[in-house]
C-alpha cells in the first residue's frame, strides 16, 4: 500500500520530519507559491504549515483527501478553521510550544525597562559613557502585576518569585486557592493598576479584552509604572499608551506585539521610554523545534484515527488513559446502534456509568457520533464533523454520566429515540486485564457477546426449535457461528439473539431465516474500522 502523503509547506526543523517517522511519504512545497500549493494538495492526507501559508476555504476544498491541517505554532490566523471543520478536517496547533520562550521574553522586557539595557547599549556603542543617565530600579520587593494567570502567566509568576517580588494578578477565571498556590494575590484590574510597579500582560485578545487597559486604567497608575505586553496586540490601547508615555503618566513600556504588524507609522516608535521587539515571543530555536515535533506527533495520531488532544476544532481535550480504551468500543457501539435503528433517529443520549466518570468523558460522545454516522452518510466521518452532522440533521445529543454502575465497573451506552416512536439502545463494557470489548445489553435485553466484525441480531417469540432453525440454515450456507447469546425477559415472550459470525451473510439467506423463525426483527450489522 502507498504511504499516506504528508505535505510540508514551510521550513520546519529536521526533528519534525524525524518525529513523523518512516510511515509517511513526506513531500515539500513552497506554501507561499499559491499555484504550487494547490497543485500539491489533492493527494495530501496531512498539511503542515507555519504562519506564511494561507490555508483558506479554497485550499481546504482542493485538499479533498486531507485528514489534518497542522500549524507549527500557536496562532491560527492563516487557517480557515470553520471551512476545515465543515470538511471534516482536523486542525491542530502547538499551544504549549512557545510558553517558556514567551515567558522569558516578558521577563527580558521587564529587566530591560528596569535597567535601561537597550538604551545603555545604544549609547555605549555610539561612543558615550553616561552611567548616571541609566540609573535603574530593582525588581526586588517591587509589586508586579500579572494580567492573566494562564500557562504563560503562571510561568512568569514562578520566575518572578525568585526575584523577591510581591506578586498580584487580575484573572476573573482563577480561583483564590490556585492563586494562593502560586503565591499571588488576586485583585481587580483597577486595584492592580493602582498598586503595581511593573505590569505584564498574558491574556488572549478577544472582543472583551481588546482595549482592556486604556486611559482610565493609566490614570490610576503610579508615575513609576513600567508595563509589558508580550501577549497579543490591542489588549493595551496603543493611543492611550502613547499618551501616557508621552506625558510621563507612566515611566515606560515594553511591547512585543502590536495591533498592526509591522507597526509602520505608529507614534509609539518615536518615544524614548518604550522598548519594542518584532513579535519575538516564539522566536527561539527551542520553541520552533517544540512546535514542529508537537504537530508531527499530532499528525501521526490523526492519521492513525485517534483523537488528538491539541485539535482546536474537536471538543475532546486531553484523554485520560482510563478513558482511552473506551473510545474504540463506543465507536463500535455507535455502528451497532445505527444498524439497529429501523427508522430515522430523532435524538441521541450517550450514557457513561461507573468510576470512569471521574475523568473527562466528552470524547465518548464524539466516538458514539462518529460510529453512528460512519455507515449512514456518504462523506468521511471524523471526530471533527460528527457533531456537525448531528446538528445539520436536527438530532440533539446529550452526554449523561452517573458514578453508579450496578453490574459492571464501567458501562457505556448509546440510546436514541426513533421517528416511529420506538427506542434503540446498546450497551458495552471492557472486561478483564485484556480490556475485551463486550456487548452487554441491546434494547433492554441482557446479553454478553464479544464485539466482532459481523453480527446478526434477531428478535422473535421465544419457543423451542428456533435456534436449531437458524443454526441449520447458516450451517448449510457455510456461515460459521463463532458465538451466540440469547436474552429474554420471560419464558414464552420475546427473545433477542445475537450471533457472532465469521463472514457476511447474504441478504436472501437473512430473509429466509426471518421467514422461517417468524422474526419481528432481523438485521445484520457489519462493523468497519
Amino acid at each position: 500500500m502507498a504511504k499516506p502523503i504528508v505535505l510540508i509547506a514551510e521550513e520546519l526543523s529536521p526533528a519534525t520530519v524525524d518525529a513523523l517517522g518512516p510511515d509517511f511519504d513526506v513531500r515539500n512545497v513552497d506554501g507561499t507559491d499559491r499555484a504550487a500549493l494547490l497543485a500539491a494538495l489533492p493527494e495530501a492526507k496531512a498539511l503542515l504549515v507555519r504562519s506564511a501559508t494561507q490555508v483558506d476555504a479554497e485550499a481546504v476544498g482542493v485538499g479533498r483527501n486531507l485528514t489534518v491541517i497542522a500549524r507549527a505554532g500557536v496562532g491560527l490566523d492563516n487557517v480557515d478553521v470553520k471551512a476545515a471543520t465543515e470538511a471534516g478536517v482536523m486542525v491542530v496547533n502547538a499551544p504549549t510550544s512557545n510558553i517558556v520562550s514567551a515567558a522569558e521574553l516578558a521577563i527580558g522586557h521587564l529587566l530591560s525597562l528596569a535597567r535601561f539595557i537597550p538604551d545603555a547599549n545604544h549609547s555605549l556603542k555610539a561612543g558615550e559613557w553616561k552611567r548616571s543617565q541609566f540609573t535603574g530600579t530593582e525588581l526586588f520587593e517591587k509589586t508586579v502585576g500579572i494580567v492573566g494567570l494562564g500557562r504563560i502567566g503562571t510561568l512568569v509568576a514562578q520566575r518572578l518569585a525568585a526575584f523577591g517580588t510581591e506578586l498580584v494578578a487580575y484573572d476573573p477565571y482563577v480561583t483564590p486557592t490556585r492563586a494562593q498556590q502560586l503565591g499571588v494575590q488576586l485583585l481587580s484590574l483597577d486595584e492592580l493598576m493602582a498598586t503595581s510597579d511593573f505590569i505584564t500582560v498574558h491574556i488572549p485578545r478577544t472582543p472583551e479584552t481588546t482595549g482592556l487597559i486604556g486611559a482610565e486604567q493609566f490614570a490610576l497608575a503610579k508615575p513609576s509604572l513600567r508595563i509589558v505586553n508580550a501577549s497579543r496586540g490591542g489588549i493595551i490601547d496603543e493611543d492611550a499608551l502613547a499618551d501616557a508615555l508621552r506625558t510621563n503618566r507612566i515611566a515606560g513600556a515594553g511591547l512585543d506585539v502590536f495591533v498592526n504588524e509591522p507597526p509602520k507609522g505608529s507614534p509609539l516608535l518615536e518615544l524614548d521610554n518604550i522598548v519594542v521587539t518584532p513579535h519575538l515571543g516564539a522566536s527561539t530555536d527551542e520553541a520552533q523545534e517544540k512546535a514542529g515535533v508537537s504537530v508531527a506527533k499530532s499528525v501521526r495520531l490523526a492519521l492513525g484515527g485517534e483523537l488528538v488532544p491539541d485539535a482546536v476544532n474537536v471538543a475532546g481535550g486531553v484523554i485520560d488513559p482510563t478513558v482511552r480504551p473506551g473510545i474504540p468500543l463506543m465507536e463500535k457501539l455507535g455502528q451497532i446502534f445505527s444498524g439497529l435503528a429501523a427508522s430515522p433517529v430523532t435524538n441521541i443520549d450517550v450514557e457513561v456509568r461507573g468510576e470512569i466518570v471521574e475523568f473527562d468523558v466528552n470524547v465518548l460522545k464524539l466516538a458514539a457520533l462518529k460510529g453512528y454516522f460512519t455507515n449512514i452518510v456518504s462523506e468521511a466521518v471524523s471526530y471533527v464533523n460528527a457533531p456537525l452532522l448531528a446538528e445539520q440533521r436536527g438530532i440533539p445529543v446529550r452526554l449523561l454520566t452517573d458514578p453508579v454502575s450496578d453490574e459492571y465497573r464501567n458501562l457505556i451506552t448509546i440510546r436514541g429515540g426513533l421517528a416511529d416512536g420506538t427506542e434503540v439502545s446498546v450497551s458495552g463494557t471492557l472486561v478483564g486485564t485484556k480490556q475485551t470489548q463486550k456487548i452487554v445489553q441491546i434494547n433492554g435485553y441482557d446479553v454478553e457477546v464479544t464485539v466482532a466484525d459481523y453480527l446478526v441480531v434477531m428478535v422473535y417469540t421465544d419457543r423451542p426449535g428456533v435456534i436449531a432453525i437458524f443454526g441449520r440454515e447458516f450451517g448449510d450456507a457455510g456461515i460459521n457461528i463463532a458465538g451466540m447469546q440469547v436474552g429474554r425477559r420471560e419464558a414464552g415472550g420475546q427473545a433477542l439473539s445475537v450471533l457472532v459470525v465469521d463472514s457476511p451473510v447474504a441478504d436472501d439467506l437473512l430473509e429466509k431465516v426471518r421467514h422461517e423463525i417468524d422474526a419481528d426483527f432481523l438485521r445484520q450489522i457489519v462493523i468497519t474500522e
